[in-house]
């Protein structure tokens, strides 16, 4: 019996070691397994944060106007789409491959956040200079009014003292006269017309020399006139005038006489004389022949 006791302290221990080292085995094994899992678990993680980087490098695109800038981030985008695909490839056990590709994210996380801060710079200097634009334009805009208004105020002024400064015909009369110079009663006896009229007192209006046109129109419209070139300018059109007269005004109230002498046949009818000067209608008057 004692000389089976060194062989049975050696088999249990032998037994033992076996057993410590089936137990350090499944241990082991369990380790890798649990090894391999969170393996798996930290590259699914990065897929996913590369496939977000890509989709917001999309987004980042949308809201960028600077093509300078939309070139960069579409190159970053295209890294990114590569560097997913190379960790697509890369087995869950390449801890190495994982670890620089987990590198290489975190560089581009700087990049993007350096991109973004880029963008938001560039867009509150865009919203900021469309605030200036818009201001700008509606300070251009209200002075372009305040403009307008005075110059339309202008004008209307300038109007004002135009008309206040023409002259004005009163009082026009026509005195048709036969032969013995009176005044005739038949319209076949009328051998010339006697026209006077008063140029009202205006001491806006200049003082000079003044040209005066006196038409004659007969009941079916035609002018009296002895030339037919004899015109003078109205409403951007040619008249022709029956008279010409030349006046030297000083501003006081003027009387004026003018006389037609009748080569034309006269028919009964009713008749108007119209005075003009300086391109303006300053009278008219109407009488009747029969």
């Amino acid at each position: 019996m004692k000389k089976n006791t060194p062989l049975l302290v050696t088999g249990i221990l032998l037994l033992a070691a076996l057993i410590g080292v089936t137990l350090l085995l499944i241990s082991e094994k369990k380790t890798n397994r649990e090894l391999v899992t969170g393996f798996e678990l930290e590259k699914e993680d990065l897929e996913n944060e590369y496939t977000r980087f890509a989709q917001q490098y999309d987004e980042l695109q949308l809201t960028v106007s600077n093509d300078s800038l939309a070139t960069l981030l579409e190159q970053e985008q295209q890294k990114t789409q590569r560097l997913l695909e190379e960790l697509r490839r890369v087995k869950s056990s390449n801890a190495t491959e994982i670890r620089r590709l987990k590198k290489e994210l975190a560089t581009l996380r700087s990049v993007m956040i350096g991109y973004i801060n880029q963008i938001d710079s560039l867009n509150r200097l865009t919203a900021h200079q469309k605030t200036v634009i818009e201001q700008v334009t509606r300070k251009y805009n209200a002075a372009s009014r305040q403009i307008s208004n005075l110059a339309e105020e202008k004008k209307n002024l300038n109007e004002k003292v135009t008309l206040a400064a023409q002259l004005d015909a009163s009082n026009i009369q026509v005195q048709p006269v036969n032969k013995r110079d009176k005044t005739a009663k038949k319209v076949k006896d009328v051998v010339r017309f006697r026209i006077s009229f008063t140029i009202v007192k205006n001491i806006t209006a200049q003082a000079g020399e003044r040209t005066l046109y006196v038409r004659i129109t007969k009941p079916d419209n035609d002018v009296l006139t002895k030339d037919a070139s004899a015109t003078f300018d109205y409403e951007n059109r040619k008249l022709p005038y029956s008279i010409k007269k030349y006046i030297e005004y000083t501003g006081e109230e003027q009387p004026v006489t003018v006389y037609w002498t009748v080569e034309e046949f006269l028919y009964a009818g009713a008749y108007r004389v119209d005075v003009f000067a300086e391109g303006t209608l300053i009278g008219s008057h109407s009488f009747t022949l029969e």
